[in-house]
């Protein structure tokens, strides 16, 4: 199986004051609940995942049932990489199979949950750092929709994606969550899809059914990355290279790590990490989820 790199370039216009009006009301109208919405970061490893009934795609859905229902959902996926930062802005997102050599089983798949426009542009006026363009064209690659149709099979709640500046250090991304914040007090469920251990070119194929199998330095890896986010060391995270010289082979493009540091932004003072789908896939590979709140 071969990644492919999907860098996706909209324009979005301003948001006039007529707008903003009408995202204060639509803010106004939602419930605002004393606890925050959980964020998760999910580990959606291949997109056989998404029709398999296996151990992850199980535990994906008790982790949905675990949870209030969501007013809508937000996804930051490792499969939507652009030249700036994209927000999904149509009603209803198309369901993109970004993969090759699987089976037809997985190509007709359609997840056809709706968009949320209005929510797109409240995000859009949350983010300052950056500006937002409201993407019309992209939809719901299968680092949301494999996950999210184990997790909410219905496919009623509102899903949007944001996308990921592939131009950016791991720090901006970080920072960029932060001014999300706000949505976790709305009802929307944040989760970053993508894979905190992620090296295809040296994923071994005669050990895909070795449960937990991982070379030396997947292990190394694998196990710091649970120390450093159960003790809530950030700054580690951020900067991944100097964590062990393992990291350039756990990590050799940063596609699929970014999503985790939308997540680790977006985790509060006193919210402690619960790992699930712990473990590691075919030597180079690693599932591991982390849920907080």
């Amino acid at each position: 199986m071969k990644r492919k790199d999907f860098l996706y370039t909209v324009t979005g216009g301003l948001i006039t004051m007529t707008a903003l009006s009408g995202l204060k009301q639509f803010t106004d109208g939602l419930p605002s609940d004393d606890s925050l919405m959980p964020i998760l970061f999910i580990g959606h490893g291949s997109p056989m995942n998404g029709i398999e009934n296996n151990d992850f795609s199980q535990q994906w859905a008790k982790t949905a049932a675990a949870i209030k229902p969501p007013n809508a959902i937000l996804v930051i996926s490792a499969h939507w990489l652009t030249n700036g930062t994209f927000i999904t802005a149509m009603d209803k997102p198309k369901t993109i199979h970004d993969f090759g050599g699987f089976p037809d089983a997985l190509f007709a798949v359609q997840y056809p949950a709706p968009g949320d426009p209005l929510l797109a542009q409240e995000t859009r006026a949350l983010i300052q750092s950056t500006n937002v363009g409201l993407d019309h064209d992209w939809g719901l690659d299968h680092g949301a929709w494999t996950v999210l149709r184990k997790m909410y099979p219905d496919a009623s709640i509102p899903v949007l994606q944001l996308s990921i500046d592939y131009s950016k250090p791991a720090a901006y991304h970080y920072q960029l969550a932060r001014e999300l914040s706000a949505l976790r007090k709305k009802g929307v469920l944040i989760i970053g899809s993508g894979n905190m251990i992620h090296n295809l070119r040296m994923v071994a194929w005669d050990k895909m059914d070795v449960p937990n199998f991982g070379y030396d330095w997947a292990i190394e890896m694998h196990e710091l990355f649970r120390i450093k986010i159960t003790e809530g060391d950030h700054r580690a995270l951020i900067n991944y290279e100097t964590l062990s010289k393992s990291a350039r082979l756990a990590i050799p493009t940063p596609d699929h790590y970014f999503p985790l540091m939308y997540i680790l932004g977006l985790q509060g003072k006193n919210e402690t990490p619960v790992f699930f789908n712990d473990q590691l896939v075919a030597g180079s590979l690693n599932m591991t989820s982390v849920k907080f709140g």
